[in-house]
């Protein structure tokens, strides 16, 4: 086989991977969504208090911001012993979608099940974290750098896809027995995470035929740099969305539209990924998040301020794009800081970082912080401050042009 030829099927084979791991994340997400819709109704059948749901909740993103780094790092110590990560996935996604398929049977027993379905609820938030950083390995380890940013937005395609569908989702499943959402969605992440071992054996086999990895580089300052800025975008992202879109988009529309409105910022996402991903590959994506940060800041000021409801959709559609930018930007360049050997934890440590930004804006809204005087309209502008600083610094670190920050 030619150079040609062996570089045409290289790539070939990288955008399935891209695209497995898309559906990968698709389905995980939408996974998530039924557990969050469905959630209430099974605390209340063993005696959960209401307001203890989003305790629950902040339970379940505090296991994350701990395990994604941690499963991370497990997956690149066996990957390097054992060379392959794929039954080390499907194994804990097996006892994964086991915890999550029982929750409704366990909250079907009544308040002695109590303890019962809070203990399956953190076996399974602990194990569904193999199936973030550690598939994405495949792309660090058998993908070459150049590539890295549009496998980046397939990949995370399938998030953007789910987070479109989900106000959807949530009308569909609102008055259905819980059982079968929880059980068919199980067996569909289950056999589509049962697909990692082949897809790796295609791209190993495949990828082999160059030679031996690169030995893995120290991390430096920059990993910490990214990270810390990754927090402060997503907590950006997290005020803006999951707080203040609604109450925006209610100033103009009814209740019943917001299924229709509030995918407008996922199509954004969805779209914008890939334009900026050719961007992060000859600029680095660095540069490319602190852009995305200062123009999404001015589209959710804009958002803020929206004097009708065109303008506000706009709006969305930009901050949207802004954030699609950001989160391609911030996991191709985890990779690439982690290549090769470590793509595991820094990409686990961006997922961390998304983690760690959920609970702070859970724990916002738990504390009942956006129904204060005094503090709602900091809830309305943080976002804006967070994309803002955080844009500058990123912009300040690409420019340093420190000589581990090239090409990321």
């Amino acid at each position: 086989m030619t150079t040609e030829e062996l570089a045409i099927e290289t790539s070939a084979g990288a955008n399935r991977t891209g695209l497995y791991l898309a559906f990968l994340q698709l389905v995980f997400t939408l996974l998530w969504t039924t557990y969050v819709i469905y959630l209430p109704k099974l605390a209340a059948q063993v005696g959960i208090a209401p307001a203890a749901v989003i305790l629950i909740l902040m339970m379940d993103q505090a296991i994350f911001t701990v395990t994604d780094t941690a499963m991370g790092i497990v997956a690149d110590r066996i990957e390097a012993l054992v060379g392959r990560i794929g039954v080390f996935v499907g194994s804990l996604t097996l006892l994964s979608c086991a915890a999550f398929a029982a929750l409704p049977f366990v909250a079907g027993i009544g308040p002695g099940a109590k303890a019962g379905l809070i203990a399956l609820i953190a076996i399974w938030a602990v194990t569904s974290s193999a199936l973030r950083a550690p598939p994405l390995i495949l792309l660090g380890k058998y993908s070459a750098k150049p590539r890295l940013p549009f496998l980046a937005a397939l990949v995370l395609l399938g998030y953007g896809i789910a987070g479109a569908v989900s106000p959807y989702l949530g009308v569909v499943l609102r008055d259905l027995d819980p059982r079968l959402p929880f059980i068919l969605s199980s067996v569909v992440l289950f056999f589509t995470a049962l697909g990692l071992a082949r897809v790796e054996a295609e791209v190993a086999q495949q990828t082999a035929r160059k030679g031996p990895r690169t030995p893995a580089r120290p991390l430096g300052k920059v990993p910490v740099l990214l990270i810390a800025m990754t927090v402060l975008l997503a907590l950006g992202y997290q005020l803006h969305f999951s707080v203040n879109s609604a109450p925006s988009y209610l100033r103009f529309a009814k209740n019943d539209d917001l299924q229709w409105l509030m995918p407008v910022f996922w199509i954004g996402f969805n779209i914008a990924m890939f334009p900026a991903s050719v961007v992060v590959k000859h600029r680095g994506g660095l540069i490319v998040m602190g852009i995305a940060g200062l123009l999404g800041a001015v589209a959710i000021g804009v958002a803020e301020i929206a004097g009708s409801l065109n303008t506000l959709i706009v709006a969305q559609f930009l901050a949207g794009s802004a954030w699609g930018c950001m989160l391609m930007s911030a996991v191709s360049a985890a990779l690439a800081i982690g290549a090769t050997g470590a793509e595991g934890r820094v990409t686990g440590l961006v997922f961390s970082a998304l983690a760690l930004a959920t609970f702070a804006r859970m724990a916002a809204v738990a504390g009942g912080l956006q129904k204060l005087p005094d503090y709602a309209p900091l809830l309305h502008w943080a976002p804006v401050a967070c994309w803002l600083v955080a844009g500058c610094a990123l912009l300040v670190l690409a420019a340093s042009r420190a000589p581990s920050a090239r090409g990321i």
